[in-house]
């Protein structure tokens, strides 16, 4: 089967997005390939098409027993040989699928790559006919990346072993400098690099400088009542916190870190992938195993450690490509955090001096004035030629003042205090206000005393956050976390340069990008009814029934057939099979159709005009509205008189004794000469082509009954 009938018969969708068909026709011509893609950009499908396509076994190796445990169980509900090796299966489990990987009985196995690298599993794939590689999460072999994987450096050993099967290697996330080091270290020098945009049109970009982060978030979660989302948090202790809050506040949350017993791991993240409505509040241990896709938002209460970690942590919501947000909740203490943990962190300086300048392009997004679409894409060398229009820079575009002579006052302050206290302590001294330290230190009588009182202590805390996020001041590691100046700062005291600085928005944008005018449909929460309850009989996730847009899409058509439920996308053959009736049931039901019953042995265009034909309509009327020519109908209509599902008399206005002339012609002929044509002659034209051809289907008919 080619590549593009697989798409439609076993996953359901009618055509490849972007770049999947070339990646894909490259795979199953023998290719290798490395494939950059966002999440949710059909990354999956580039593998598991050509290992369906192509003759042999599927060896994908990936990170995380999650992450492959639901690719599995997705792929089992698709009708496709697809099976799993890890350390939570038993002995005689791992046997059984061995043994099945030497039989050929399988199209994709999936393993980490520990259990790839282990000799008896080598030795095993050498016994397997063998169709591709797929190393999936491929960033992981880069040390400059922020999920390093030892073992993922060792994968060189396929193409070494392996040398005539194709590899293809898939990231969501890689810098230009993480792709040279995955193209390197798994010898891909000749593979072919497709590079997708890193866009994701659907999510709402938006971050908030911190307050009551709290109130900040109960404020933004409001606006996805009954919605799948996830919040990240930096430590376990406040991983826990957060999520008992939102439960005392009415939100159904759950928590995830590595502190928690494996068990409730588990559990938890069952629980998220196969409920509705769930808000897992989790450190980035909750991280690449996440294959749910209707994630509506991905908040995060602390600043990510990298732009590539904010890619991807926020590429978590909308997998679907329905409408989803990303909120970002960042504040002073965070930049002071993070540049912390870089410094006192492992890795020699140059690894040191990468992270901090990976965290400073994260923070010049934080702090841009411009859109944060054109700014997050630039990191990725992807230019974006116009503001995107869909995140809160766009919506409601920053102000900025000269911040010059504030940024004097701070820095001032800093170098006359000895550049050894915090910014509270600081910002007394700006104001003037009479502490117990700003007496002991005879701060209350620097030249700097009260020269801030200009602007208010929230105001000078947005200054002092900026100035640290943009390198002119650092904070001293090694001492009590005071302020110091930087060489940057220089030119600024100095009077030789200026500096700008934006204004803190007061209030939040409404974060809504949910399609309203479809979940307001009553039938939107029986179809998602409808798949809780098919879930749990079949112990799988929802989303593994029907993704969240293929539901909205049954709204908007209503199918009342199977033929027509099969053109909505995502609805497979085997999915078809197994689930349609329900969800037509449901359908139905709301409003007021009968299910229309359909033949097996039928086309789906066949099945079309016997719809129409049954609905009331004349054969002028099925031509017109179906655009085919009234020949190709009347082989329809012959079709269903054959098989029983149309009368010969209520189609064509003849008497008993003409339709009697024409069944005695078809009886006189000899067998080999029961054509048409003969008869059409001996009637000398009197009756067409198409009555003739629908009354030898009523005479094959009526001979085999």
């Amino acid at each position: 089967m080619d590549a593009l009938s697989i798409l439609r018969q076993t996953f359901g969708y009618s055509e490849f997005r972007g770049e999947q068909g070339d990646v894909i026709n490259h795979v199953v011509s023998g290719g290798d390939a490395l494939v950059l893609m966002p999440t949710g950009g059909g990354k999956s499908l580039c593998f598991q098409i050509p290992a369906i396509a192509r003759p042999g076994l599927a060896i994908v190796v990936s990170p995380l027993i999650a992450l492959m445990q639901d690719q599995v169980d997705a792929l089992t509900q698709l009708g496709v040989k697809a099976a799993f090796v890890n350390s939570s299966m038993s002995f005689d489990e791992v046997q059984r699928v061995e043994q099945a990987m030497r039989n050929g009985e399988l199209d994709l196995v999936y393993c980490a790559p520990e259990r790839l690298l282990n000799e008896h599993f080598l030795s095993l794939m050498s016994r397997c006919q063998l169709s591709l590689f797929a190393i999936d999460e491929a960033h992981c072999v880069s040390q400059w990346g922020h999920d390093f994987r030892p073992e993922y450096v060792k994968l060189s050993v396929l193409h070494e072993r392996f040398p005539e099967v194709p590899r293809i290697a898939l990231t969501a996330t890689a810098d230009q400098a993480t792709r040279n080091e995955i193209i390197l270290r798994l010898q891909l020098e000749q593979a072919r690099v497709f590079c997708s945009s890193f866009d994701r049109p659907n999510i709402f970009y938006q971050i908030v400088q911190k307050s009551n982060y709290k109130r900040q978030l109960k404020a933004f979660i409001s606006d996805f009542q009954g919605e799948a989302g996830i919040v990240y948090c930096l430590s376990r202790k406040k991983t826990d916190q957060i999520a008992s809050w939102l439960n005392t506040e009415g939100v159904q949350a759950l928590a995830y870190h590595a502190g928690l017993p494996a068990l409730t791991r588990s559990h938890n993240q069952s629980r998220f992938l196969r409920e509705d409505g769930i808000v897992m509040v989790a450190t980035v241990a909750f991280g690449m195993g996440i294959d749910k896709p209707d994630v509506r938002f991905v908040a995060h209460l602390d600043l990510p450690s990298s732009m590539e970690a904010y890619y991807q942590e926020t590429g978590r919501a909308g997998r679907d490509g329905a409408p989803s947000s990303a909120w970002l909740c960042y504040g002073y203490q965070d930049v002071v955090l993070r540049r912390q943990m870089i410094q006192s962190g492992q890795g020699d300086e140059s690894i040191k001096r990468l992270e901090g300048h990976k965290l400073n392009a994260l923070l010049g997004l934080c702090e841009t004035t411009q859109c944060r679409r054109q700014v997050m894409l630039g990191y990725f060398d992807e230019a974006y030629d116009k503001p995107c229009g869909h995140c809160d820079t766009c919506k409601e575009p920053v102000t900025t003042w000269d911040g010059t002579e504030a940024a004097q006052k701070a820095m001032s302050t800093i170098y006359r205090t000895g550049q050894r206290f915090g910014v509270g302590h600081l910002i007394d001294v700006l104001l003037a206000k009479d502490t117990e330290k700003t007496g002991k230190f005879g701060h209350d009588t620097l030249s700097t005393w009260g020269i801030g009182k200009n602007l208010t202590a929230n105001q000078w805390r947005s200054v002092y956050r900026q100035l640290v996020a943009g390198g002119y001041l650092q904070v001293d590691m090694e001492g009590f976390g005071g302020l110091q100046l930087t060489e940057k700062s220089r030119p600024i005291l100095q009077g030789k340069a200026s500096i700008q600085l934006r204004y803190d928005a007061v209030t939040s944008t409404s974060n809504k990008q949910i399609d309203d005018s479809v979940v307001a449909d009553p039938i939107w929460e029986a179809l998602r009814a409808k798949r809780r309850e098919i879930a749990t009989r079949e112990d799988i996730a929802p989303y593994m029934v029907f993704h969240d847009s293929t539901l909205k899409e049954m709204i908007m058509k209503k199918p009342r057939s199977l033929s027509q439920l099969a053109k909505i996308s995502g609805v497979g053959q085997k999915k078809l099979e197994a689930f349609g009736a329900e969800f037509l049931e449901v359908i139905a039901e709301d409003t007021g159709n009968e299910v229309l019953n359909e033949q097996p042995g039928l086309s789906a265009t066949q099945q079309e005009t016997l719809l129409l034909h049954k609905a009331g309509c004349s054969i002028e009327d099925i031509v017109q509205q179906r655009e085919l020519s009234s020949s190709t109908i009347y082989q329809h209509f012959a079709k269903l008189i054959e098989q029983g599902l149309l009368v010969f008399e209520e189609v064509f206005t003849l008497d008993s004794a003409e339709i009697g002339q024409i069944m005695d012609l078809f009886i006189q002929q000899d067998e080999e000469l029961k054509k048409v044509k003969p008869l059409y002659q001996a009637f000398d034209g009197l009756y067409s082509y198409e009555l003739l051809n629908c009354a030898k289907a009523e005479f094959n008919r009526l001979r085999l009954n």
